[in-house]
Parts: structure tokens; C-alpha cells; sequence
């Protein structure tokens, strides 16, 4: 026994269990966030039940069972329900009743025992809305301008060839509002600064306002042009609805204008919930966010993520790399040079919040404030870079994440061979060419390790974002068709903070339980491919240096 601690094998054994135990834990969270979020979208059955009240008058209730616990009936009893029985558990179900717009709340726990029977009639319908969330009954009739055109059996085949109607026209619209009415708006704009700085400089001639105002109307009769269209587009969509029956047996009307999706959850094949849940995971990766970034998709919180790390790491890498090099190559080792390493690494430590304080107040309030009084005074009082934006928040984690990259440049020029620079200056290379040429590809792995710990930390930060340019609903892409196409000064969204958002400040919490572990397992997903990515190119590059570094 003796020998065998003395040979190290406890501690081999030791360190393959705390390995494996790390794998186990990781891939129980990751299994456990892709379930809770992934099954989201699947079409659930719509059940038919009744509601004793405390009255004793039963009413109808027609919904999706979502969860289903264990309670304690004295818990329910002082809740204020009369349960007669003996046994001292019982179960209670999350109903969602949808209907927000009419019941208030959409979610409500209701012991089993004030249930009926669970039914599953096969004619209820599944609304999708653009507002108000999910709406649930018994389709009646389909109307064109007032008039019902079809009713009882033939109404599906009816509202599914208006429904495609319908979503072709939404879409037009939504493609007009934030594409060609955006960029004229965004033209309009552009030519009042114009105006102002002209103004501001003294140099608003005549012929220079009369150009801007024949621009301008040119414009203003675009606009006029768009906007007549959209309404056209709005009274087309206007033309359809349809009469839904719901639990209590009030008869809602709901125009197709407002619906994105409607199913028979409960007459539907395995192929059919198959696709639908094929194009309901699609939308939420390439649609915007809706009602309270509860529905709806998460493309801008996606793009925005992967812009601010790719911006960070083109920001980071030089900064990096440089400030490295002159330490090891160039700076003469001695306690200055000592005492900067020392406070590199301890940066490392600093929370995240500090970069966001020091970014609110170094970059936006000083550095874009100056800018904006030297470059853009036409704009005040609104500020341009004088606000946060993802410019600076791509700044800001560029100098959360510099000492991991010097930390890691170091360490890669540290071991590349003295022989190897001296032989290189042997053969009459100057130390600039030795180390272009020699040192710095050799280094070039251990700069890309730097990297990819850098943008895996950058990826998931959260709380220095919320002061430098992160928000809750970003109103256009940093990224558009308007010149000069890349607007570092615009905020963004981020998936970290979504998750934030919609699990802690969502007003439906129950609606937004899922979305938070779908968009958490996305980021995970995504910070994966940002890093296989950077190890793949680094190990391109070890495989390429390692015959260099055998000499």
C-alpha cells in the first residue's frame, strides 16, 4: 500500500474521477437545458376539462397542461380552496388557458381534485398571435369583410388558404416598415444633420438649402409614396377574420392580420408536429423578438452576440500580441518590467462590472463626448458616440480579455528556442525579421489559445454590457444597407442579457421559462463554434510550425 501512494497512483486516480466527474456535470447541465428548452415548440394537446369554483358552479376550461407537482392539501386549504379528503398529498396542474387578452393571466396552478375529466376533441384550434400570446377554442366560421364565406367543417381548409394570404401580406409589411420606409427616414435624417452642421459653420447658402430642400422633397414624396402603399397593404390584411368559440362560451372574432400561426395540436400526424416543429425552431433563430422577447425569435440578440465578439477579438489580438512582444522581446527585464506582469495578471481578477464602469466612463462619457463635440455637434444635444454602443462595448471586453492574450503570447514566446534566434541572426536577419518571420509563427498557437480564451469569457459576459451598449430591444441592426453600413455607434442585443431579460424581468414568467433554457443552450452552442473555429486554426498553424520548431 505503501508503494502505491508512493508511485502516485491514488492521485492519477484521483484526477481521472474529478475529470469525469467535470464531463458528467457538464454534459447533465447541458442535456437538462436542451430538454427544458428544446421541447418548446412541439405541438401539445389541447385538453377539455371542467372547473368546480368555491361556489360549487362549474364552468369549462380548454388549454395545455404544462407541469404537474405534488402539494400538500393543508398547503391548498390555507390558500383559501375546499378540499374534502382524507389523504394529506394531492397534485395540482399548470393549466395554460392562453386568451391573455380576455382572462387576464394565461397560467393559473389548479389542484386535480376541481377537475373533470380531461377530453381531447380534435376540432379545437391553437392560435398563434402577434400580440397578446396564444389563443385557444373552437373554430366557427371564417369571415371576408364581415361576411362569413365559410363555417363548421369547411372553415379549416378555408382559414388555412387565407392564413398563407395573410402571412404573405404581413411580411411585405414588416419588409416595407423596416427596409424601405427605415431607409428613407434614415435619409431624411442624415440630411437634417446636414442642414444643422451647415448651419453651425456658417455655410448655409441659399443654393445649399435649396439643394437639400429639392432633396429632401424628393424624399418626403418617396415616403408619401411607401406609406400609401403600406396602408393599401394594411386594408388587404384587414380583409379576413375569423370566429373562434372559447371555454366560457364567448364567441372572439380575431382578424387574420394579427395571427401568425394557427394548428389542430390534437389532429395532427407525427409528420405534420414534426414540421411545424422544424419551422418554429427556424423562426426562433431567424425571426425578431415579440411580445416582451417572450415569443417570436432571437436573430438580433444572435447577431449582435457574434459582431461584438468578432469586433472584440480584432481589437484584442494586436493589443495583445504587441504589448507581449515589446515585454519579452524589447523591454529589459528588470523590476519595471516585473511589476507590469504582476498587474497584468491581477487585471485578470478584476470583476467584470469595473470594465463596465471604467467604459461608461472613459469611453462613452469622455472619449465619445470629445468625439462628438469635435465631429459631430450638428447631432447635439443627442449624442452619437457620446452613448453606449457596440463600439464601445467591444472596446470594453477587448480590455476585460487583453491580459488572457498577453498572459498566453508570453507563454508562447518563452518556449521558442534561443538556438532558433540565433540562428536566424546567424544568417544575417536583423532581429525585427527574426522576429516576424520566425519567433512570432512559431508563437502563433499559443496566441490563438490566448484568443480562445478570450472570446469564450467575452461571449458569456454580461454585467459590464448593461452599461456600454447592450438593450432589451434594439430598434435596427449595427449592420444594414445605409451607408456607411457599419454603425458602431448603435446599441444591440446580446444573448446573455436576453437570458437575464427574459428570466427576471419577463412579466410571463411561465410563457418565458423555456425560451431562457432554448437561448442559453443556443449561446452555449454558439460560443462552441466561435472556438472550434479558433482551436481548428490553431492547430493548423502547430501542425505547420512543428517541423520548424524541431530544428
Amino acid at each position: 500500500m505503501r508503494n502505491w501512494f508512493k508511485g502516485g497512483e491514488p492521485w492519477i486516480w484521483m484526477t481521472a474521477g474529478a475529470v469525469a466527474l467535470s464531463l458528467v456535470s457538464v454534459y447533465a447541465v447541458l442535456w437538462m437545458t436542451a430538454a427544458q428548452g428544446l421541447g418548446h415548440w412541439w405541438p401539445k394537446p389541447l385538453a377539455e376539462t371542467t372547473l368546480t369554483e368555491a361556489d360549487g358552479s362549474v364552468k369549462r376550461l380548454i388549454g395545455e397542461l404544462r407541469d404537474k407537482e405534488e402539494i400538500s392539501l393543508q398547503r391548498l386549504r390555507e390558500s383559501g380552496y375546499d378540499i374534502k379528503s382524507d389523504d394529506q398529498f394531492t397534485s395540482r396542474y399548470l393549466f395554460k388557458q392562453g386568451n391573455r387578452d380576455v382572462y387576464g393571466v394565461d397560467f393559473k396552478w389548479i389542484p386535480a381534485p376541481l377537475l373533470g375529466e380531461f377530453k381531447y376533441p380534435k376540432d379545437v384550434i391553437a392560435i398563434e398571435r402577434h400580440e397578446w400570446g396564444s389563443f385557444f377554442g373552437h373554430l366557427k366560421a371564417v369571415k371576408e369583410n364581415g361576411q362569413v364565406v365559410a363555417e363548421g367543417k369547411a372553415a379549416w381548409p378555408e382559414l388555412e388558404k387565407r392564413l398563407a394570404r395573410s402571412n404573405a401580406l404581413f411580411d411585405e409589411i414588416l419588409s416595407s416598415e423596416k427596409q424601405d420606409i427605415g431607409k428613407v427616414n434614415y435619409n431624411l435624417e442624415r440630411l437634417r444633420l446636414k442642414q444643422r452642421k451647415l448651419e453651425l459653420q456658417g455655410g448655409l447658402t441659399e443654393a445649399a438649402q435649396a439643394g437639400i430642400d429639392q432633396e429632401r422633397q424628393i424624399h418626403e414624396t418617396e415616403f408619401a409614396r411607401l406609406q400609401a402603399r403600406l396602408d393599401g397593404l394594411r386594408a388587404q390584411n384587414a380583409r379576413d377574420s375569423l370566429t373562434a368559440e372559447i371555454q366560457d362560451g364567448q364567441v372572439i372574432e380575431i382578424p387574420f392580420g394579427k395571427i401568425a400561426d394557427v394548428i389542430k395540436p390534437n389532429d395532427m400526424s407525427v409528420v405534420q408536429k414534426i414540421s411545424h416543429y422544424l419551422q418554429k425552431l427556424s423562426e426562433f433563430i431567424v425571426d425578431d423578438p415579440r411580445e416582451a422577447n417572450t415569443e417570436g425569435g432571437i436573430f438580433p440578440a444572435i447577431f449582435g452576440t457574434v459582431m461584438m465578439v468578432l469586433l472584440m477579438s480584432a481589437m484584442v489580438t494586436p493589443l495583445g500580441i504587441m504589448a507581449a512582444v515589446y515585454m519579452r522581446e524589447y523591454a529589459r527585464q528588470g523590476p519595471l518590467i516585473q511589476i507590469i506582469r504582476i498587474s497584468v495578471n491581477n487585471l485578470a481578477g478584476v470583476p467584470s462590472i469595473v470594465y463596465g464602469v471604467f467604459g461608461l466612463g472613459f469611453f462613452i462619457y469622455f472619449l465619445g463626448g470629445n468625439i462628438d463635440a469635435l465631429f459631430f455637434p450638428e447631432a447635439s444635444p443627442a449624442p452619437v458616440f457620446g452613448s453606449p454602443g457596440i463600439l464601445w462595448s467591444s472596446l470594453t471586453l477587448a480590455l476585460l480579455t487583453l491580459p488572457v492574450v498577453i498572459v498566453a503570447t508570453e507563454e508562447g514566446l518563452s518556449r521558442v528556442p534561443r538556438s532558433i534566434r540565433e540562428g536566424s541572426l546567424a544568417l544575417g536577419a536583423t532581429k525585427a525579421e527574426t522576429l516576424w518571420r520566425t519567433v512570432l509563427p512559431i508563437a502563433s498557437p499559443a496566441m490563438m489559445t490566448g484568443l480562445i480564451l478570450a472570446v469564450a469569457r467575452a461571449a458569456g459576459e454580461v454585467a459590464p454590457l448593461m452599461l456600454v451598449g447592450v438593450v432589451k430591444l434594439a430598434p435596427s441592426l449595427p449592420l444594414d444597407g445605409n451607408f456607411p453600413f457599419l454603425h458602431l455607434e448603435r446599441k444591440f442585443m446580446h444573448l446573455g442579457f436576453h437570458i437575464y431579460d427574459v428570466g427576471f424581468q419577463s412579466p410571463n414568467v411561465e410563457a418565458a421559462r423555456p425560451l431562457v433554457f432554448a437561448t442559453s443552450l443556443l449561446l452555449v452552442i454558439i460560443i462552441i463554434v466561435l472556438n472550434m473555429f479558433a482551436i481548428r486554426l490553431r492547430n493548423r498553424l502547430r501542425e505547420r510550425m512543428r517541423g520548424l520548431e524541431s530544428v
